[in-house]
C-alpha cells in the first residue's frame, strides 16, 4: 500500500482528505499539527506522500517541510492551503514542496496531482537519479537540486557530490576522492579536497557533508 501522510489541523477537511484517499486505495496517517507530523515522520519511514497545511496551530507548516528536508525526507510534498498568493506558492516550492493547491480544492484534481508526484518520484529511482538527504542530483542532465533549489556547481565540486551520493552512509577517504576527481594528475601532498569541500559546503550546506577525522568525508 502507498503511505501518504496528511498534516491538516480542520477536522472536516482532514475527514476529507482520509475517505479520499481510502477510496483511492491509499493508507492515510492523519497528524493535526507539527508535533504529530514529525512523531510520525520519526518513526515510519516508508512515508510515500505527504499533503501539508501551512497554517498549523503550533507551527509554520513550511518550517516542518524544511526540517523534513534537511532531516533526509525525499518524499513528495504537496502544500494545500487558503495562501494562494504568487509569493506564497513561491515561497511554499523553494521551501521543497513538489506541488501546490489552494482551497477549496477539487478532489479528483488532487488526486490526479498525487498520481503524478508519486509518478515522479518512482522515476527518481532509476540509476540516473541520485537522491539523498534532501538533495537529488540528475546524472544525465547534471542538475543538482539541494532541498528544492537548482544549485550550479562546478565540474570538480559535481564530481565530489556525485562519489559522495554513490557511496552514501560510507567514509570516503582523501586518497580516493583524489584518486577518482582528479586521475593521475593529483599531488598526494595536496589541500585540494579540503578546499574543494568547503567550497561544496558553502553551496549545498554546511551540514550535508561529515568530515570523519582522520578517514575523509561522507554523507549520511
Amino acid at each position: 500500500m502507498t503511505n501518504i501522510l496528511v498534516v491538516e489541523d480542520d477536522d472536516l477537511i482532514r475527514s476529507v482528505l482520509v475517505k479520499a484517499l481510502g477510496g483511492a486505495e491509499y493508507t492515510a496517517l492523519e497528524a493535526v499539527d507539527g508535533e504529530s507530523a514529525r512523531a510520525i515522520l520519526s518513526t515510519i519511514s516508508d512515508i510515500d506522500l505527504m499533503l501539508l497545511d501551512i497554517g498549523l496551530p503550533d507551527t509554520d507548516g513550511l518550517t516542518l517541510l524544511r526540517e523534513a528536508r534537511s532531516r533526509g525526507f525525499s518524499a513528495p510534498v504537496i502544500i494545500l492551503t487558503a495562501r494562494d498568493s504568487v509569493s506564497n506558492t513561491v515561497e511554499g516550492l523553494d521551501s521543497g514542496a513538489n506541488d501546490y493547491m489552494v482551497k477549496p480544492f477539487r478532489v479528483p484534481e488532487l488526486l490526479a496531482r498525487i498520481r503524478l508526484r508519486l509518478r515522479e518520484h518512482e522515476a527518481s529511482d532509476d540509476p540516473g537519479i541520485l537522491e539523498h538527504g534532501g538533495m537529488r542530483l540528475d546524472i544525465r542532465t547534471r542538475r543538482v537540486d539541494v532541498d528544492g533549489r537548482i544549485q550550479e556547481l562546478t565540474n570538480r565540486e559535481y564530481s565530489l557530490l556525485e562519489m559522495l551520493l554513490r557511496n552514501k552512509g560510507e567514509t570516503i577517504s582523501r586518497e580516493q576522492l583524489l584518486e577518482s576527481v582528479w586521475g593521475m594528475d593529483f599531488d598526494p601532498g595536496s589541500n585540494i579536497v579540503n578546499v574543494y569541500i568547503r567550497s561544496l559546503r558553502r553551496k549545498i550546506g554546511e551540514n550535508k557533508v561529515q568530515t570523519v577525522r582522520g578517514v575523509g568525508y561522507r554523507v549520511e
